[in-house]
């Protein structure tokens, strides 16, 4: 059984994360820029959007790309990369990078949404070198003789916890 390695982040990476992050909000003229893992953790944030609570916000964002994803699935379709919601005041542009980290842009009318896919497009590439080095580091501090811990356990000892 393969594991999926743990997200871990050197000064580095957090630094050249954080450089693309407020990048794309400078030539996007976003609001904001929040990225986020797909079990829901804030990874990353830039640019200046008061009173949103980013911990709701990460765990809505992740849950929006599990519930498209779904979706996506049901009509035969691997997954829905790119989703856009578009509100009276503020819009969110929320696309995959690296199969595994949710980008989402905030934006209103200073912008548009040509501009910020346009934009989208070059820092997701950025983004997708960086997270993908990253995990290669992981698997491979992770090793290929890493067993779930949970291997040894079989159906009968399941079955015997949880009986009366």
């Amino acid at each position: 059984m393969s594991l999926t390695p743990q997200l871990v982040l050197l000064e580095e990476d957090q630094r050249q994360i954080l450089d693309v992050a407020e990048r794309l909000v400078r030539d996007a003229n976003a609001k904001a820029v929040y990225l986020v893992d797909k079990n829901g953790q804030l990874v990353a944030e830039a640019g200046e959007l008061k009173g949103i609570d980013t911990t709701s916000l990460a765990s809505l964002v992740a849950g929006n790309i599990a519930a498209s994803g779904g979706l996506a699935k049901l009509i035969g379709e691997e997954e829905f990369p790119t989703h856009f919601h578009q509100g009276e005041r503020d819009n969110v542009h929320i696309t995959l990078v690296a199969q595994r980290i949710i980008l989402a842009v905030i934006f209103d009318d200073r912008s548009s949404l040509g501009l910020v896919r346009l934009r989208v497009k070059k820092a997701g590439n950025k983004l997708s070198e960086l997270f993908d080095a990253i995990f290669k580091r992981a698997e491979s501090e992770l090793g290929d003789n890493v067993e779930s811990p949970f291997a040894e356990i079989s159906e009968e000892d399941i079955d015997n916890l949880f009986s009366d």
